[in-house]
């Protein structure tokens, strides 16, 4: 707020008090004012009351509500406290469709399956993520190798993989979506061993080395450049497993808002997005008018489905800046608002959706495991999505973002 619109305020709140306070002082100031108020009947006088009251009362309000939302800044304020009532809403979508993607599907109220899975090019193209409601791709090695998370609700691919080692940064994300948390071995940090192990996360290890050993429902697949590679799952074998360790199947995750897509005429002609993880892990994204969905290239080289060729094209980018750091070994640790290292919970984020950029902020509450990782814009309102897979991009601060429209 500039400091004119500032003093205006204060000056026009002043005015108001000063005339209300005014009328009441006059009872006692002028004894011809005291003898009208007299004369003046119970109801009349009590009407004149509560007016001053309301015009006192509201002058008041109308300074704080003012000066909190000049407080407010960009949004990270109001969308903080919005996150903690958003906490206890119910579902944010109406209907039988995904709260991820907003789309109608046979299977929108199963818990979803949450799967750790590799960007290194050995391993590529993936299986599995043409099908995902949700991919979320983090640094792993700080400014360096990154890891994927794809979370499956309405999609049933045949295959998942290639499957990699679990991190502590991916876990409450999972948790905060409510979902089953599937992983091919884990980090050998002390203090995530113990956090699979005292079932933070109702999850499934094909490595059987922490958490629930699920090894009987994994495979090594045939053909891989390198064993690492090569460590696999049926999809249906999954849904199984889970079943079998008693795992409730019924999705209880809120949900993210949406919105219809843009009518054809209203969206921009194209646009594209980088996204600067370093090397072969840099990816780009080309927004196609007539889909409205984002095609993405990674390590330079289109990609696809590895089960049946599709290319990867979410309807929904989003990119969120989070600091991160070595913590132990190799391992990174990635500011998200996770309860075990994290000193931060919010930060900067950039949507990109019918073809367009939105600026805003995102916030997940540190003190608890289980919370949603919400997105919003300059205003603190949730981001509403369009009807689409959701992939999001976690980068470190000072590495590079660009959008460049097209018209």
């Amino acid at each position: 707020m500039s400091e004119e619109k500032k003093h205006k305020e204060e000056t026009d709140y002043s005015e108001i008090k000063k005339e209300a306070m005014d009328g009441l002082s006059t009872k006692n100031d002028s004894k011809k004012t005291s003898l009208k108020f007299k004369k003046m009947d119970k109801k009349k006088t009590i009407a004149i009351a509560v007016a001053v009251g309301v015009i006192l009362g509201g002058a008041i309000l109308w300074k704080i509500v003012t000066k909190k939302q000049a407080s407010s800044g960009n949004g990270q304020n109001v969308a903080a406290d919005n996150a903690k009532a958003a906490e206890n809403l119910g579902p944010q979508n109406s209907g039988n469709v995904s709260p991820i993607t907003g789309i109608a599907c046979e299977n929108w109220n199963r818990r979803p399956i949450a799967v750790m899975q590799p960007s290194d090019v050995t391993a590529r193209p993936a299986s599995g993520f043409s099908d995902a409601d949700m991919v979320l791709e983090m640094p792993v090695i700080t400014a360096s190798i990154t890891r994927l998370m794809g979370v499956y609700v309405c999609g049933n691919p045949e295959d998942v993989g290639s499957m990699r080692s679990a991190r502590h940064d991916f876990v409450h994300i999972a948790k905060g979506l409510d979902a089953i948390f599937v992983h091919w071995g884990r980090s050998s940090i002390e203090k995530f061993l113990e956090i699979l192990n005292a079932g933070t996360i109702d999850d499934m290890n094909c490595n059987n080395d922490a958490g629930k050993s699920a090894g009987q429902y994994c495979y090594r697949k045939e053909g891989m450049p390198r064993g690492v590679d090569s460590g696999y799952a049926k999809f249906a074998k999954l849904l199984e497993g889970a079943k079998a360790f008693g795992y409730r199947m019924e999705n209880k995750f809120v949900g993210y808002p949406h919105q219809a897509d843009a009518p054809v005429a209203e969206r921009p002609g194209g646009g594209h997005l980088r996204v600067a993880f370093a090397g072969d892990y840099a990816t780009s994204y080309d927004y196609d008018k007539e889909s409205n969905s984002y095609l993405r290239t990674w390590g330079g080289t289109a990609d696809t489905d590895r089960n049946n060729g599709k290319r990867i094209a979410p309807k929904n980018v989003v990119v969120l800046f989070a600091s991160s750091a070595q913590i132990e070994g190799q391992y990174n640790n990635v500011q998200l608002g996770d309860p075990w290292f994290d000193s931060s919970d919010t930060g900067e984020s950039f949507y990109y959706l019918n073809g367009k950029e939105i600026k805003g902020s995102w916030k997940k509450d540190k003190s608890k495991v289980d919370s949603k990782l919400f997105f919003y814009d300059e205003g603190g309102q949730e981001i509403k999505f369009v009807p689409g897979q959701i992939w999001v991009e976690v980068l470190e601060p000072g590495q590079r973002l660009k959008w460049e429209p097209v018209q």
